[in-house]
């Protein structure tokens, strides 16, 4: 184990039972508190698998993350591997119906531009072992933005339907009445990322942050390098919002009525 590794975390059976009891904690308060939709457990389950998920998960990208940064086409593959599986976890957080593709759309709009900037201004150099997880991070960023606004947009569309049935009747289009009403809700996908923008070094110390000076970073290079993930995601977060905005309006991305939530029935 390295000076750095030995600073943050020993990895042993008892960073495992501590895991354990927090994972068992974060199920048990989800399901007495039934903190889910029309009061059922299906949340409290979530909470366990997506712990048990990100264990197997983690530990798999930790055994071949080492041989995929030294292999360009293995680099290639695991990076449209991340973006494959977060557009479908957006495209399915916001709906159900076959429509749920079109969240692909957002989060490559957001990242990819960034992406490409920082390599073309050398900032990020085209290396594995930098662009696994810069990219990993914009793509995380995009995805919660996306599935954020996709929601956002259409409950409220679902709730206000009259107002936009009124829009239609004064002359609006019908991507028109639909964005004035959807935009506000969109909105509100810009928050998580503010608010942590606004509150780093205050109120928390971010991973990339972290990382850098347990790898030997001096505080300074540290700073500069959180502050460029921190202002590249809110670009990419906004970009991805708009474009989610903007495929709800247009009926692009939709949620399936009562009738097919049922099967139809």
């Amino acid at each position: 184990m390295n000076s750095a590794s030995a600073t943050l975390l020993p990895v042993n059976a008892v960073l495992g039972w501590v895991l354990a009891v927090l994972l068992a904690a974060a199920t048990a308060v989800t399901a007495w508190a039934r903190l889910s939709p029309e009061q059922s457990f299906s949340r409290a389950r979530e909470v366990l698998t997506a712990g048990v998920r990100a264990a197997v998960q983690l530990a798999a990208v930790s055994a071949v993350i080492g041989w995929v940064v030294r292999h360009g086409a293995a680099l290639l593959g695991f990076l449209l591997l991340m973006y494959a599986v977060a557009a479908r976890t957006a495209g399915r957080r916001i709906t159900r119906d076959n429509t749920w593709w079109w969240a692909a759309l957002p989060i490559a709009a957001g990242v990819l531009p960034a992406i490409g900037l920082l390599l073309a201004a050398g900032l990020l150099p085209p290396h594995g072992i930098a662009l696994v997880p810069v990219t990993g991070i914009l793509i995380g960023g995009a995805l919660t933005a996306t599935v954020l606004a996709g929601r956002q947009c259409t409950g409220a569309l679902e709730q206000r339907h009259g107002e936009v049935e009124a829009g239609l009747a004064l002359g609006l289009t019908e991507r028109a009445a639909r964005i004035e009403i959807a935009r506000p809700a969109a909105s509100e996908a810009l928050v998580p990322g503010l608010d942590q923008t606004r509150t780093v070094g205050l109120v928390t110390l971010p991973g990339a942050f972290v990382g850098m000076l347990l790898g030997g970073a001096d505080t300074l290079t540290a700073g500069a390098v959180q502050l460029f993930v921190l202002i590249a995601l809110m670009a990419v977060q906004a970009i991805a919002v708009s474009v989610t905005l903007e495929l709800v309006a247009r009926r692009r991305i939709t949620t399936p009525g009562p009738a097919a939530a049922r099967g139809g029935r």
